[in-house]
């Protein structure tokens, strides 16, 4: 139906620098706006806003009154975006008691509601006498006090809800929206046909994870729309009630890596609504979502649009929201009406600030990019707001411009521009925001407004809207000031166009301190370069690594003798002296160039990635930027941590502490991170002044020929690093048992290290460390209070990223039982939504597990649980791909039902009720102690559960994967290993020996300086 085009770029850069993007936006504003004279006509309306301020329940009062920059802000609307969703009354209390006993209602509001807001302050306060101060803890009284407390907070949440939410469905939402047409009619005075006011009904919040979830969304629109028309055509969309749509709800995979399946299914599914609703000539918007989709969506758009021109070709209600705080955001306005001309029709286009400014600075952080993709003060999104404006105002040929803000000057600013244009317009706020400044704006009949009208029941609602709100609140002080008489209208209303002077945040380059020029420790703090990476949504970045894909080789790797292993550790071991008296800042070096080497050819070492370990594009982009984030990290701590210390002693003596490498130190990595875990075993041997036998998994031993030679080429001598591939049983055991080895950090199953530390002990000689990292039967626990979506999502990565052969993979996850139905009908359409096939294919989610081995014994283990536990669900498998296992869930009695760890991607779901400490009592009982999850709004619970849990890395609302160099130090303990932490401040020193050398420096006539000092 709709044919699919070839991935493209429309739009310039997304990380471009912030500051040469404005100098493009200003020229674009010259002679725009007169900001006086829109000072001038703001100033009444601010006046009149604050002379009748919003009632104390409208969301600007409340926000005025308990701030959500206060712990009664956030306390309340943690509140709201988590309460109404908890089935169950004892978890409903703990959050309750959790979050009001965090903060202090103070009765003396400085607000313009001084007595609402001591009478609601002093109720809190009551109420918390009510809650228990610890969870299980109260008797049936306090019990009983408790309910009544959380049941009326219920309702106060209920009635908050419909300051956010117009209505509980379309028709309670169109009788709310009739009301608000006649209560405006007869405040104007004037006929309700001409009362200007239109709505724009948004039907939910969250994405849909799974296809029944897209399907049940798809008819909700549709359903919205049908009542909306009722069965008329209207005289034109411009006038008319109209709906906003999420792709993401209509389709589960809707991200740039699924392009052919976007226009496969996806592009139906919303020609099914755009039909109806061109027929009844009403507004249909796409809403904005992140920038990793932006050109998906004007690839979608463009589609659309040409579906539109031949079947609709005089509808003009087709539209899109654009986002300000982009920094393409003009180029986008651009782009629309680029499309619009060349299919000859006309767009209706709102343009907004943006609801995701926090998710895409911590994206862009995360992902290691050359800067972000929206602006990083708000004045500057302000100068994009209204350079977009602008913009829009000059395509009014082929657009008619829809502005949402709740700012008077904006607004002013605008009406302003249009009037010169003699361009048609509307203004739009959102349901519940705005009402008193809008209330003066439609004094004047001539200007349009539309409300953006979130739809739905609370309870599925309110957690989206919270987060908006947010950041919102967050991103705006316009609405917080506009009541404040201390806040002078000139400043309220000041010119939003001048730029500051610099970026508001560092670059993402510079997460962990690092600024230009400078290397190594600054202050005794790491300042380490963040590694850079790479935004697979972004073609141009993207294709040097598709050629790489495409030429890398995997080189043939020869096996180590006997003979062989003998004359390395020979070697080795005479190289060691020269090595370990290498100086330190020296070795540091040394990382530091091979780190910036192993950045700069990151493509090569993703191709080889892909081709020898079967990794995903993504996830060798993440070991390649890893293993960078060891050497630097390890060159700042061993500067930092492995100098000679001086110590405090008596008069007359010196005394110093001085760490040297131990020897030779055998290294064993695994083929599941053949390049970080590998690098980072090595490269913290060495800059500790060991020389290293570097025994690589015999699956992937060709990445770990390319970095060693890498790290050769970056300076570290030949006699100080041999690589030795071969069998553990053969060359592993072999290294291990030498009588030259220092000390051995091993990295895999739990019962080889068991092996390798009998050998160690049996060993005559000095006693030997052992460094393990094993694995684990990883938990999750998930309460009723957390955000079903949020989970699956987490549930989903840390299950099944990487076939599951992840050391940290989630294995076991426990969902209260209240909620488990719903969990588990959830993942079980998220196991169907994944597309499981060839790594070197930006689609795949799931590629092959490693070898045949791996691929017999995880296959038994599936077998046997299809006849002992409950089926969930598995991902389809279309490929014929080698190795590939349908990543599958099962339901299991118990947490003691789970025996073993299996490494591939197989998830054993447990329900559990009553008291939760007792699941993570049986999850210690397991005897690991590698990763856990916690799934909860309840803070005090989560800190509990961490305390209690014998694991070393516990992720509380997030994935349980991926931990980061220094921020994650990453390392269990039980069955899971001996620690320290790898990437942690901690692991040098366990490849460390440890000399204190103490001088009596009075020991030739007297201490000199201590009797100088007396004359």
């Amino acid at each position: 139906m709709f044919p699919i085009p070839p991935a493209s770029t429309r739009l310039p850069h997304p990380y471009r620098d912030e500051m040469q993007v404005l100098a493009a936006l200003s020229p674009t504003l010259a002679g725009a706006i007169h900001w006086p004279d829109a000072i001038t006509a703001a100033r009444p309306w601010v006046q009149s806003v604050r002379d009748k301020p919003a009632p104390f329940w409208a969301m600007e009062s409340l926000l005025r009154e308990y701030p959500i920059s206060s712990a009664e802000g956030l306390a309340l609307m943690r509140l709201a975006e988590a309460l109404l969703r908890v089935p169950d009354a004892e978890t409903a209390i703990a959050l309750t008691a959790d979050q009001l006993g965090k903060a202090e209602f103070a009765a003396d509001s400085g607000g313009p509601h001084k007595m609402l807001a001591s009478l609601s302050a002093s109720a809190i306060s009551l109420s918390k006498k009510f809650l228990p101060a610890n969870e299980g803890k109260s008797g049936l009284f306090e019990r009983l006090g408790a309910q009544t407390v959380v049941a009326a907070t219920v309702r106060a949440i209920q009635l908050l809800g419909r300051q956010f939410v117009l209505g509980r469905n379309i028709r309670e939402a169109m009788g709310e929206a009739a009301s608000a047409r006649k209560a405006h009619a007869s405040a104007q005075h004037s006929p309700l046909s001409n009362s200007g006011l239109r709505f724009s009904y948004d039907m939910l919040g969250e994405g849909a994870r799974t296809e029944a979830d897209a399907e049940r969304y798809l008819a909700s629109y549709a359903n919205a729309i049908q009542a909306i028309a009722a069965g008329k055509v209207a005289a034109e969309p411009e006038s008319a009630d109209g709906i906003s749509i999420k792709l993401s709800a209509l389709f589960s995979r809707y991200e740039y890596t699924q392009h052919e399946r976007v226009f496969e299914v996806l592009l139906p599914r919303v020609w099914q609504l755009i039909e109806p609703a061109a027929r009844a000539n009403i507004n249909l918007t796409i809403d904005a979502e992140e920038s990793d989709r932006l050109e998906l969506s004007l690839d979608v758009l463009d589609a659309l649009a040409a579906r539109i021109a031949q079947d609709f070709p005089q509808w003009r209600g087709f539209g899109l929201a654009v986002q300000a705080y982009q920094t393409r955001a003009l180029q986008v306005v651009d782009e629309v009406a680029r499309i619009a001309r060349k299919q000859g029709l006309r767009f209706m286009v709102r343009l907004v600030k943006g609801a995701y400014w926090d998710g895409e600075i911590k994206r862009a952080q995360e992902l290691g990019l050359a800067g972000y993709p929206v602006f990083t003060h708000k004045q500057h999104s302000d100068i994009s707001y209204v350079a977009c404006a602008r913009a829009l105002i000059g395509h009014a040929d082929v657009i008619y411009p829809q502005f949402a803000t709740h700012n008077a000057g904006t607004i002013t600013a605008i009406i302003q521009m249009a009037k010169a244009q003699s361009a048609a317009y509307e203004m739009q706020r959102l349901h519940g925001m705005g009402e008193g400044v809008y209330r003066e704006v439609m004094r004047d009949s001539a200007i349009p407004v539309r409300v953006y009208a979130p739809v739905g029941e609370h309870r599925d609602l309110l957690a989206y809207l919270v987060r908006r709100l947010l950041e919102n609140g967050a991103n705006s002080s316009f609405v917080h000031q506009l009541s404040d008489e201390g806040v002078p209208v000139e400043e309220l209303l000041a010119s939003p166009l001048e730029a500051s002077s610099a970026p508001g945040l560092p670059l993402p380059v510079s997460l962990f301190g690092w600024t230009a020029g400078q290397a190594g420790v600054d202050g005794g703090k790491s300042s380490r370069k963040n590694s850079s990476g790479v935004d697979l949504a972004c073609l141009p970045d993207r294709a040097p690594l598709d050629q790489a894909i495409a030429a890398a080789i995997v080189e043939d790797v020869s096996e180590a003798s006997p003979a062989r292993v003998t004359d390395a550790m020979t070697r080795l071991h005479h190289g060691f002296g020269g090595w370990n008296a290498t100086p330190l800042v020296r070795r540091a070096a040394i990382l530091r160039r091979a780190a910036d080497a192993l950045e700069s050819r990151l493509p090569e070492f993703c191709g080889l990635l892909v081709k020898e370990a079967h990794k995903t594009l993504g996830d060798a982009v993440s070991e390649v930027r890893e293993a960078v984030d060891f050497c630097r990290y390890y060159a700042d701590q061993a500067e930092e941590r492995l100098n000679k210390q001086q110590l405090p002693g008596p008069t007359g003596e010196s005394n110093e502490l001085h760490l040297h490498g131990r020897g030779v130190f055998v290294c064993i990595s695994p083929w599941n991170f053949p390049l970080a875990i590998f690098a980072g075993q090595v490269v913290a041997a060495l800059v500790a002044g060991n020389a290293v036998a570097a025994k690589p998994a015999e699956q992937t031993p060709a990445v770990a020929q390319r970095f060693v030679a890498l790290l050769i080429e970056a300076g570290v001598p030949a006699d100080a690093l041999a690589l030795l591939h071969g069998p553990g049983e053969t060359v592993g055991a072999a290294l291990v048992a030498d009588a030259r080895t220092a000390g051995v950090c091993f990295t895999g199953s739990t019962a080889v290290a068991k092996i390798i530390n009998r050998t160690l002990a049996a060993k005559d000689g000095a006693m030997v460390p052992l460094i393990a990292e094993t694995g684990g039967i990883n938990a999750m626990i998930v309460d009723s209070t957390a955000l079903p979506e949020q989970v699956v999502d987490a549930v989903v990565q840390s299950a099944f990223r990487s076939a599951g052969q992840r050391c940290s993979a989630l294995r076991l996850l426990c969902v209260h039982e209240s909620v488990a139905d719903g969990v588990i009908e959830m993942i079980r359409g998220a196991l169907r939504a994944l597309t499981v096939g060839d790594p070197e294919l930006l689609p795949t989610d799931v590629g092959p597990v490693i070898d045949a081995e791996a691929f017999d014994g995880i296959g038994a283990h599936i077998a046997r649980l299809r006849s002992e536990a409950t089926f969930i669900g598995e991902s389809p498998v279309a490929s014929s791909f080698p190795r590939l296992i349908a990543p599958i869930a099962f339901e299991l009695p118990s947490i003691a039902s789970v025996k073993q760890e299996i490494f591939g991607p197989v998830l054993h779901v447990v329900r559990w009720g009553g008291d939760v400490g007792q699941v993570i009592a049986q999850i210690n009982a397991l005897g690991y102690g590698l990763t856990l999850g916690i799934q909860t709004r309840i803070d005090s619970r989560a800190l509990r559960l961490a305390t209690a849990a014998r694991i070393g890395n516990v992720y509380v609302n997030r994935n349980m994967i991926g931990a980061v160099v220094g921020v994650q130090p990453f390392g269990g303990e039980g069955l899971s290993g001996t620690g320290p932490k790898a990437g942690g401040p901690h692991y040098l020193y366990r490849f460390c020996a440890e000399q204190t050398l103490t001088i009596n420096t009075a020991a030739a006539g007297g201490n000199a300086a201590l009797l100088a000092g007396l004359h």
